[in-house]
């Protein structure tokens, strides 16, 4: 049965009750503690204003950073909250309590319309082990509950599944966001059946990684194009020296049976850009793959290589991308990944379905600046792995099933 979705609800469902909404607004900020990318934040929007504009009484739940289970003031939610108010363009309540006597007074003085941010889930040493104590208490402070956070969507922790499982429990519904749901439209087309010829590229450090993506795409793909350092493994599997580049020497004979099993599904760079030292100064050459020198390291697919998978790329109606093609946050060593963005963008405007899984093939595509013409760019690292790997989500199996109402 498909997940309930807040779009199933009515207005008149949501006027005046209380709506537990996990967002992801787990934003990078300064030394200043001031917020330096809001993609996060504003992708939050749609369903804070559909929520908002119906009357109901929004309580926001989020993570920030990496904190220890314990308060930490460089991990407060409380400089989200402004940038969170001046894209919602209403007052955003901040309480610094996430399951204390000033949370419980906040929510109960909540009215309609308004939204009540409560701190960082994760200063609480419950939120990761998803204590059913704190995911019980937290469900206490809705009717409803919406997963809007699908960065954190395969992690089963207590504001995420817990959560949700206990309003479940208590006869009430947990439901999808605006986020999670255009997530998993345009995650799971691609997957379930996607229009070909159907493209996937993948990049990134290690194939260890990237296994089960590797291994769930395969049988589905028309052709899987591997940049980044994971494309070395293979090259060594198929008796290339690497020289002295980044490679995974145990995963060997795992991509040689990846690569025979592909046939000529799969495509390997031809050429690659490489110098001495992966430095933001480097010297830079190009060098055939049958020809990396010992010293060598290599650092991006070689303009060889950027041809061919472009080509595949344009001719593609579905195209799925995860990974760099290498080390494209230093400007010597970023000419592959703005290539293929390029190309998938290219492609985009030509009506195929262009869908980008994680932070850095994000950043790769405002690096090329084509971002804003893509299909879609997924919030979720990790997650969007997880479910292209054909991995079940625990944030998405604990909402509700069957059209909400």
């Amino acid at each position: 049965m498909p997940t309930s979705l807040l779009s199933d609800l009515s207005d008149a469902h949501l006027k005046g009750r209380r709506v537990l909404v996990r967002a992801d607004l787990n934003v990078p900020l300064d030394a200043e503690r001031t917020v330096t990318d809001d993609t996060r934040i504003r992708a939050s929007i749609p369903t804070l204003r559909r929520l908002t504009s119906a009357g109901a009484r929004v309580v926001l739940l989020s993570h920030l950073g990496r904190p220890k289970g314990s308060p930490d003031p460089a991990f407060s939610l409380a400089p989200v909250g402004g940038v969170l108010a001046a894209a919602l363009d209403a007052p955003v309540r901040f309480v610094p309590d996430l399951a204390g006597e000033r949370a419980v007074a906040a929510v109960a003085a909540l009215g309609e319309g308004e939204v009540l941010l409560l701190e960082n889930t994760r200063f609480e040493a419950g939120e990761t082990a998803n204590d059913p104590d704190l995911a019980s208490h937290l469900a206490g402070f809705g009717d409803l509950f919406v997963n809007d956070a699908f960065g954190t969507a395969h992690r089963a922790h207590a504001s995420t599944a817990g959560v949700a499982e206990r309003i479940r429990d208590a006869g009430g519904q947990a439901v999808a966001g605006e986020l999670v749901a255009r997530e998993l439209r345009f995650l799971g087309d691609a997957l379930a059946d996607p229009e070909r010829p159907f493209v996937a590229i993948l990049g990134g450090a290690k194939i260890s990684g990237k296994i089960d993506v590797v291994e769930a795409l395969l049988p589905r793909v028309d052709r899987l194009l591997v940049g980044g350092a994971m494309a070395n493994t293979f090259l060594l599997a198929m008796g290339y020296g690497v020289g002295a580049s980044l490679v995974e020497p145990d995963r060997v004979e795992m991509a040689r049976a990846l690569m025979d099993r592909a046939g000529d599904r799969i495509l390997l760079p031809v050429d690659v850009r490489v110098a001495s030292d992966i430095t933001g100064s480097a010297s830079v050459g190009v060098s055939a793959r049958v020809a990396v020198g010992p010293a060598d390291r290599t650092a991006d697919i070689g303009p060889a290589t950027e041809r061919p998978y472009a080509a595949e790329v344009l001719a593609a109606k579905t195209v799925v991308w995860n990974g760099p093609m290498g080390v494209f946050e230093m400007t010597p060593f970023r000419g592959g990944t703005v290539s293929v963005a390029r190309a998938v963008a290219e492609a985009a405007d030509g009506g195929a379905m262009t869908v980008l899984g994680g932070g850095d093939s994000a950043a790769a595509a405002e690096v090329a600046g084509v971002a804003d013409r893509l299909t879609h760019i997924s919030t979720g690292g990790g997650a969007s792995l997880a479910y292209l790997a054909g991995a079940a989500l625990p944030g998405i199996a604990a909402l509700s099933q069957g059209e909400a109402g």
